[in-house]
């Protein structure tokens, strides 16, 4: 069903020198995103597009990132092997997939329960098998924290407590801050409760989703 063929490969090949001249230089990173074939990833009628250094729209009104931003955050997050990683925001698979290809054991949280489904689905079918769960980002998952790394794939307008709580200590949370465009911020835990939050630059999310009922 889903084809790799020589000419992906190429693509793929360009891609990674495409980020790595915008200043992406972990190796390990660069081979993730030479691995993932992201054109599975993609609407049949952005497939010629999908090596392209650009975001794209998948279902339920969200995007694919932007590669080199995949990569960028990735690179933040400095994954070792065997790392217990939270994503938030599934989206169309393709971060956790590149998390995976690192060696992360991934945990996923997805708030569209038409993009859960659909990935879940599509992910078992071409062989990655992170823990996918349906939920609100916001909140996490406390009965798996906590974890070493936690990257929240889109636009936050503040940074959740409960993330910066299920990380142990030592652990890196990446998440873009911000309403319109978004910081992309690190928060370090130095300690039970000190964190040291740096910012990195300008970037443009989809906004994180929350289940307000109860709130």
């Amino acid at each position: 069903m889903y084809q790799d063929t020589y000419r992906h490969q190429g693509m793929r090949r360009k891609l990674v020198e495409t980020v790595r001249m915008k200043g992406i230089s972990d190796e390990n990173v660069l081979q993730a995103i030479g691995k993932v074939p992201r054109h599975f990833f993609m609407e049949s009628s952005f497939l010629e597009h999908a090596y392209e250094d650009n975001a794209f729209p998948i279902a339920a009104g969200q995007t694919i990132s932007q590669p080199y931003t995949v990569a960028f955050m990735t690179q933040l997050l400095e994954i070792k092997r065997g790392e217990k990683v939270l994503e938030i925001g599934t989206g169309s698979g393709y971060q956790a997939c590149i998390l995976q290809e690192l060696g992360a054991k991934v945990f996923s949280i997805e708030r569209q329960k038409e993009l859960y489904d659909k990935t879940k689905r599509f992910l078992s079918q071409i062989g990655y098998v992170p823990k996918l769960f349906f939920g609100d980002g916001y909140k996490g998952l406390p009965s798996f924290a906590p974890f070493t790394k936690i990257i929240v794939t889109a636009g936050a307008p503040f940074i959740p407590e409960a993330l910066k709580l299920q990380l142990v200590v030592g652990g890196k949370l990446v998440i873009p801050v911000g309403e319109d465009i978004q910081i992309m911020t690190t928060v370090t835990r130095l300690s039970a409760d000190e964190f040291e939050i740096r910012e990195w630059g300008n970037f443009r999310f989809v906004p994180l989703l929350q289940n307000r009922e109860g709130l």
